[in-house]
């Protein structure tokens, strides 16, 4: 696997074939993916919380960190076995056919550009900041559709489609219930 196939992967159904091929272990994948890039978040936020304070966002350095950066964590790595979960319920429905083992590939690879999307929050800009976020989520859903084509090898644009409107759906929920918990506390 090249860093160049990983780059394609939102943007095109082939390059799905070697991990097909090479797919890894659902523990290596929490262990050398999930883990890792989901700490990215809790720790840019805890950055952005404690040294920009106000400057980025009224209100923003008034809170209490460290325990919304542990629950961030615990509910991101709690998304991710539902994510696995739901993808293989959803790819499995009427002909298609997904493993486990690659629902949880797409569950780990789709938020990829979401947990790290928040490095720009080095940048002291609410703006900037809600580009970066929205370039993630649309690169995810690419990741999304074209690892659906590649892993339950659907042919049909529709079929893909309308199981990649559905899995983003749930994300988005899931990942607006992540955000709602950081401005509650």
């Amino acid at each position: 696997m090249t860093l160049t196939t990983l780059l394609c992967l939102p943007f095109s159904t082939p390059s799905w074939a070697s991990l097909r091929e090479h797919r890894p272990s659902i523990t290596a994948l929490i262990l050398w993916l999930v883990l890792p890039l989901s700490l990215v978040p809790p720790l840019m936020l805890y950055y952005a919380g404690t040294h920009y304070g106000d400057a980025f966002l009224t209100g923003f350095g008034d809170k209490q960190w460290r325990f919304i950066t542990t629950i961030f964590f615990l509910a991101e790595l709690l998304t991710f076995a539902v994510m696995g979960w739901l993808i293989h319920e959803i790819a499995n429905s009427g002909t298609r056919r997904i493993a486990f083992r690659d629902a949880y590939l797409l569950a780990a690879l789709a938020p990829v550009p979401l947990w790290l999307s928040p490095l720009g929050l080095l940048v002291p800009s609410l703006a900037v900041n809600v580009v970066i976020a929205l370039g993630a989520l649309g690169i995810s859903c690419g990741i999304v559709y074209h690892g659906l084509q590649g892993l339950c090898r659907i042919r049909e644009d529709v079929e893909a489609m309308s199981a990649t409107y559905t899995i983003m759906a749930a994300s988005v929920l899931a990942w607006g219930l992540l955000i709602a918990l950081v401005w509650a506390f």
